[in-house]
Order: structure tokens, then sequence, then C-alpha cells
């Protein structure tokens, strides 16, 4: 007799296997000391563990793309974070601990330190605790972490996945990720959506599930089935081998027409979204030339960074967003390092009131970028709360002589005040991570709170119809950026709230295509009203699942 267990769909699809857990993390070492004479060359053989561990995050993150690139070069940056390493040489040093204590003491205090910050910084907690295992394993020889090769494809399973482990799983290998902890907005969840790997994450009785047993998992609806029939693996199977392709013009099924656009970190991230035939670029994260440095890239280096995605896309339209430094990428030529809450503090946008120069010389450097290239250029800024910020890109991107300046709505305040700030604004576009987490005041990374962590809420898609409603008064158009955008079930919700475009993963493109084609823009509307008058997020997302039944079996979605 199977049995259902349920969570927060994260990434669809539906795959099966068996369940291999894993592995435990790596043992608390006990307390110990080392002589006040040995201290320097424990404190030598600590700084050794370290480099290699950042050399290794390093050599990943340079065989790695996109999202999975920048979560490795942040982790690496973890490995080499003289707060951690200065405090782990103090505890050697004075306390006369061995490195192996001093690093996990040191790591705990700094996580503690970030866990009380709210996301997305209390996210580089979990990093934190992941460079502290690597290091220690390193110092005491024992498995570092890592995902199991049983040798076989199968379902990992996981309390919570560290994001340079979730980085690197293979999607032939790993099915599916059931997991108890996380959110709809975790770094797992974002990671794999871009691997197209089938996830659950705050699965409610997940760690009861037992090794090597089969379970089916429907990344979309948020449920994993124990003891399956017959029926259900085979329907499974036959999901896992449905192939679809996008023809590079997205529209509903009575022909209006949404752009179906990809999200883009780096020049090998525009390659995929060229092969899966996205219309354009919703989301150029330019972070990619900056993250890592202690100094800001000159004018020449970013320009020929830019190029490499401008180039990729003659003729279609490239939305280039401004530096977003702060929080979760703290830069030290732009960002404080002593903020007491970084996720509301001077990030996005608001590092230019402190140093005007390095947005001046990014809006420099694009703008040359664009002119050496065929692309259709349009630039953003992330983090604009207010009509004063607003207006103050657009004439600074005018000075440079990019005319199609727009802003990111993250924040309640922009959604709310959409109107006033599309009469400057060329364009918006929604990023529903943030606007999740400052609308509902919920950590992305607590399993508890995942109800809450997701575009699914009522809240969440009145402020996407508000700030739709207020560009519509100046015909500006508003697209979606945020991971919410590919979810190939909310995707026409979106699309009847008034959203012009959607921005995603590549991976995600055919299934959004796939579903809108099938239904038509007055029923998008009418969806859009359903979810609007659901009680909260659960029921909107199985009303619309209800409405849309026959599209999704027949997709096997």
């Amino acid at each position: 007799m199977s049995t259902t267990l349920t969570g927060a769909p994260v990434s669809p699809g539906r795959a099966t296997g068996v369940v291999v857990t894993m592995p435990a993390p790596v043992p608390e070492p006990p307390e110990g000391t080392v002589a006040p004479a040995e201290a320097e060359a424990a404190v030598d053989r600590l700084a050794a563990a370290t480099d290699a561990v950042r050399e290794r995050l390093e050599a990943l993150a340079g065989t790695a793309t996109g999202t999975a690139a920048e979560v490795l070069t942040v982790t690496a940056a973890m490995a080499a974070d003289p707060t951690l390493a200065s405090d782990a040489q103090r505890r050697v040093r004075d306390e006369g601990r061995t490195p192996e204590r001093a690093v996990w003491d040191a790591a705990n205090a700094l996580a503690a330190q970030l866990e009380p910050l709210g996301p997305p910084l209390s996210e580089r907690a979990r990093d934190v605790r992941d460079v502290r295992d690597r290091i220690v394993a390193e110092l005491t020889g024992v498995r570092p972490p890592g995902v199991p090769s049983p040798g076989h494809p199968f379902v990992l399973l996981a309390e919570d996945l560290a994001p340079a482990d979730t980085a690197t799983l293979d999607p032939a290998v790993v099915v599916a990720i059931v997991t108890s902890g996380g959110g709809p907005t975790s770094h797992t969840a974002i990671l794999a959506r871009a691997l197209g790997i089938p996830a659950v994450v705050a699965v409610t009785g997940a760690l009861e599930l037992a090794e090597g047993e089969r379970v089916v998992v429907d990344g979309g609806a948020g449920t994993v089935v124990r003891d399956p029939s017959d029926a259900e693996v085979a329907a499974a199977e036959r999901a896992v081998h449905v192939e679809r392709t996008f023809d590079g013009q997205g529209r509903t099924s009575d022909g209006h027409r949404v752009e179906l656009l990809a999200n883009v970190a780096d020049p090998a991230a525009a390659k995929a979204a060229v092969d899966a035939h996205a219309e354009g670029v919703g989301l150029f994260r330019t972070e990619f030339c900056f993250l890592g440095r202690d100094t800001e890239p000159p004018v020449a280096e970013q320009v020929e960074a830019y190029r490499g995605v401008l180039g990729a896309f003659a003729g279609k339209k490239v939305v280039v967003r401004t530096l977003d430094a702060g929080a979760d990428k703290p830069l030290p030529f732009v960002t404080a390092d002593d903020e007491p809450n970084p996720a509301l503090g001077v990030r996005g946008l608001r590092t230019a009131a402190g140093h005007p120069e390095v947005l001046d010389r990014q809006l420099q450097a694009i703008a040359e970028a664009a002119a050496a290239e065929e692309a259709d250029v349009w630039v953003m800024a992330p983090m604009v709360a207010t009509t004063a910020e607003a207006l103050g890109f657009v004439d600074a991107c005018e000075r440079h002589g990019l005319r199609r300046a727009g802003v990111m709505v993250e924040v309640p305040a922009a959604a709310l005040r959409s109107r006033w700030i599309f009469a400057h604004a060329r364009f918006g576009s929604i990023g529903t991570n943030d606007l999740v987490q400052y609308t509902m005041a919920a950590d992305r990374m607590l399993g508890p709170l995942a109800a809450l962590s997701t575009s699914w809420q009522p809240a969440v898609l009145e402020l996407v119809r508000s700030t739709c409603e207020g560009a519509a008064q100046h015909a500006r158009p508003v697209g979606v950026c945020g991971e919410a955008a590919a979810d190939a079930v909310l995707a026409p919700v979106l699309v009847g709230l008034g959203v012009k475009s959607l921005s995603m993963t590549p991976r995600a493109l055919a299934d959004v295509a796939a579903v809108l084609s099938r239904v038509s823009f007055a029923h998008c509307r009418a969806l859009a009203h359903l979810v609007l008058e659901e009680p909260d997020a659960d029921a909107a997302r199985a009303a619309v699942r209800r409405e849309l039944a026959d599209v999704l079996e027949e997709l096997a979605l």
C-alpha cells in the first residue's frame, strides 16, 4: 500500500529511484591542545588545509557555469575568509587548541553571527559549516563532505545540501532530490531547477525513508510516494523520457505573445541559453566579473566580459542588471563588513550612494560593450525602493546613452508605488526571490517556513498585479526574472496578472512554453483571478493544478 509524503515543490518533473542517503557530516573533533612550542606549526597546518580546500573549490568553480559557478566561487571565498582564518589561528595560538578544534569552534561562532541576520546572509551560515567540515576533513584525513557514488542512479535524501554539493550534482546519476529542510528559494532549490533535477524540500517525514527503498518523486506537485505501484513507477519512468524543445517564440494557445528569456550569469551560460532557443536574456547577472576580488575590475575588463554575453544574442534583447553587491555578495570596494542586518542594508543600487563612481564606470562599460555588439541592450538596477532612486538611475543611464533603463521590483514599496516609479523607469523586472522574503519575512533556508517562502503566496501575487497595473498606466512592460518564472504551472498565472516576459534557467524554457501554448490568454486571466481569491499558497497552487489537470497530465508535469 503506497503512502505519500508532502513537502514544498521546488523543481518540476517526475522521477523514480532507490533512496540513497547523504553521508553523515564530518564528526565534531574532540577537545585537544597543542604545546606552545608547537603552536606555529599547528597554524601552518591549518593554513595549508584551508588553502587546499579553497583551491579545490576554485577548481570546481572553474569547470562550472552559471549559478553553479557563482555558488562555488562564493563558497571558495568563504574558505579564504579572513574572519574565519584569523579567529581559528587565534584559538590555536592563544588557547592552545588543535587546528581542527580551532576551525570547528571559529566556524560555529561565525555561523552563529550570520544566522540571526535573516536571508540572504543567513544562508552563508550553511556555507561556513560546509567549509568547516572540508577543512576538518583535510586536517584529520577523514572522508570530506560529498555526494555518495553507489554506482547507479538514485534519489538523494538529505536534511539539506550544501550549495557546493548541489552545484556538482550529475542529473544522470541523481534523478531526484528530497530534503527535510530548506525552502523553495534556497540554493538547493535554485540549483536543482538549473540542473533539471526534480526536487521536493521541507518534506515531513523525509528522514524516515529507508536506504534502498524505491520512491516516486513529483517535483511539481511536491510529493514523495513510498512503496509506489507498478503503474506509478511506469508513469514516472515515462515522464523521465519526455523530451521537449522550445521553438523560440513564447505564446498562449490563442497567440498572445509572452517573451521567454533566459537568466545568464556568464558567457558559458549564454551558450546554454542560445542552445535552448531563448528569445533573449531577461537577467544578465554581472557579478561574475566582480566576485572574489578586492578591487573593482577596470572598465576595459568589464567591457570584454559583457561582450562575451552580448555577442551571443545579436538582434535580441539582453537585460543587464547592474552590480548587485551587498547582503550575501559583500565586496570590499563598495560594501561595509559591519552592518548589523545586511539583508536590509546597503545592497544593490544603494551602494551607489557611497560609491557613485563604481556604478558610473559599470554603465560606461555596458555602453561600450553595447556599442561594440548588436544585441538590444536594456539596463536595470537592483533593489530600487523609491521614485527618486528610479529617476536617479534612469538619469545616470541617459548620461551614458543607455536609453532603455529600468528597475528590479524586489521591495514591496516599489510594487505598491509602481505607477510613480514607472513614470521614469522604462520597464520593470520582478525579482520574486527577494520579493517573497521581504513580503513574508521568512528565511528561505528554514524548512518550517517553506510554506511561506513561495511565490504562490497570494500576498506576493497581489504585489505582482500591483506592479503590472502601475506600469500599464505608462505602457511600460513588466517581466519576472525570479525563480517563479521557471514554474511552468505558475507561468500562466503570472501572464494573467499582466506580466509580459518570463526569464528563467534555460532548462525550464521548453516546459513553460509547452504549458502556455495550451492555455488561452483569457484562461490565464481567469487563473490569476482564481489564485487571488485563495486563502494561502497551498490552496492557490492546488486550485491551478486542478484547473490545468489535463494539460499537466498530457505534459507529464
